[in-house]
């Protein structure tokens, strides 16, 4: 796939849902889906993204993915079923609320940010005010950025302590030493500062949605797939999902909600967020310790039976315990292997740690939300639209390699980077906004389901692409970690 901008220029000047339309059929050429298949009317949208205003083109970015996500599986199912491919219906408005990861559990929407979680202004850079952004949402990173600054570590510590700390710091100077210890913290840049970074010139090399063969010299054959019980484009397809937060659960909740069975897989002791109630739909949920020998034991034999693994670890971190693409396309011959990173897979920050927010404020999308909303300081979009765009876009990736698999053979790797959908957002272009900021935005009744799950009762928004005709029910109703056996 060359590695050029998906998207048409001036996305921001077109109507939206011809935008969308226009993404939709770049996404499809990119990722070397059959032409004919994306015929008038294979995809309807309706609703817009009035209600959450931004400058940037989350309206478009993020119902592009998700309708070419929701073609693959029409695509797949046509396949499989040997029948016209069905329409897919794409609400915009829905997509949205998606992505604005709202829930409740139990009557309850709970806070999903961490009290010090925000950005701070620090000491002067080179004569200009500096912003840092600071990741607080596990204890050990936010513990490890207070001892950083020479605060008592625990979660009692005031957001005014860490303002008083930062006073002496530079953001630059912060941002370097934090990568350092394995913190995730940012440094603000304007669009411009970012372009120029070395990182931001290697994001810029690599596809949106990149889908390599692992085993050129020796293809895997095509692989049966079982007979679809329920008639839903991934009926009996399993999946194992090694990734907690947010942009890798949303590519596997995207295909368990289109029928795939899939295997949250969680080693005891790791951190999660309250998020991961909503991100548990439609899944199994156990946990496996991969440091150990029996742990190791158990994820070959899922593995052999597996036809995608997506990780969204650190770019290596796998390598050691014999889970790198290769190792996994020896051990599983036909295996899709997905890996999701914050910053790629080359340049100097390749093995940096990341997550929406902080890319956000590193390549400039803050300051760019706020300079369009006449605002003095930086502005964060409404949406973790990067997360959830990205987890789209995996799945659509991951289904454009099971449809190769499934038609010439190989072993693939899908690989997708927050930072490189920060691009593609920005080449879209930006709109003039009204000043009034976004309010808080609970999704309307028609978007929402309930369910009894093993955490409490969940009220969610549903998954945006609906297949015409086909099933539409999830496969599993979640669990916490643990919930389930690690196997099929």
């Amino acid at each position: 796939m060359p590695a050029s901008t998906t998207t048409t220029p001036h996305a921001a000047q077109q109507p939206l849902h011809t935008a969308i339309q226009a993404s939709v059929k770049t996404l499809w050429q990119q990722a070397g889906l059959p032409a004919p298949s994306l015929g008038e009317g294979s995809l309807a949208l309706s609703g817009d993204g009035s209600a959450y205003p931004s400058s940037f083109c989350l309206d478009v970015a993020a119902p592009a993915a998700l309708a070419a996500s929701g073609l693959a599986s029409a695509l797949i199912a046509q396949h499989r079923q040997q029948q016209p491919m069905p329409q897919v219906h794409v609400d915009v408005g829905q997509v949205l609320a998606e992505c604005s990861g709202y829930f409740t559990m139990n009557g309850e929407q709970p806070n999903l940010w961490a009290p010090i979680s925000g950005l701070y202004a620090c000491g002067a850079d080179l004569g200009q005010p500096g912003w840092l952004r600071i990741h607080a949402n596990f204890a050990h990173h936010r513990d490890g950025v207070l001892r950083l600054l020479g605060l008592p570590t625990g979660a009692d510590t005031p957001r005014q302590a860490v303002a008083e700390a930062l006073k002496v710091w530079t953001a630059q100077a912060a941002e370097e030493r934090a990568a350092a210890l394995g913190l995730v913290v940012a440094a603000a840049r304007s669009p411009e500062a970012w372009q120029a970074h070395p990182q931001s010139v290697a994001v810029a090399a690599q596809p949106l949605v990149s889908i390599t063969q692992l085993d050129s010299d020796h293809p895997a054959s095509p692989r049966d797939w079982p007979a679809p019980a329920q008639h839903r484009p991934f009926d009996g397809l399993r999946m194992l999902d090694l990734t907690r937060i947010l942009a890798g659960p949303v590519a596997a909740r995207s295909l368990a909600a289109q029928g795939a069975d899939v295997l949250m897989l969680n080693g005891p002791g790791l951190p999660n967020i309250e998020a991961i109630a909503d991100m548990s739909r439609g899944k199994r949920s156990a946990l496996l310790d991969l440091k150990t020998p029996a742990g190791q034991a158990t994820m070959a034999e899922l593995l052999g039976d597996a036809h995608v693994l997506l990780q969204g670890y650190r770019p290596g971190a796998l390598d050691a315990l014999g889970l790198d693409p290769q190792s996994a396309a020896r051990l599983r011959p036909g295996i899709v292997y997905a890996s999701l990173s914050a910053y790629g897979r080359s340049g100097p920050w390749a093995d940096r740690r990341g997550f929406d927010s902080l890319v956000q404020t590193v390549c400039g999308i803050n300051w760019s939300e706020g300079q369009a909303f006449g605002s003095a300081g930086l502005r964060a979009l409404p949406l973790q639209i990067l997360d959830y765009s990205a987890g789209f876009l995996l799945a659509f990736g991951i289904q454009a390699a099971l449809y190769r698999q499934a038609t010439v053979g190989g072993s693939w790797h899908v690989q997708v980077s927050l930072a490189r959908v920060a691009q593609w957002l920005q080449a879209m272009g930006q709109r003039p906004v009204a000043t009034a900021p976004a309010q808080a935005v609970v999704p309307p009744d028609a978007y929402l389901e309930a369910m009894d799950t093993g955490f409490g009762r969940l009220l969610a928004v549903r998954h945006s692409a609906v297949l015409q005709g086909l099933p539409s029910s999830w496969p599993h109703v979640g669990q916490p970690p643990g919930g389930d056996q690690p196997r099929w």
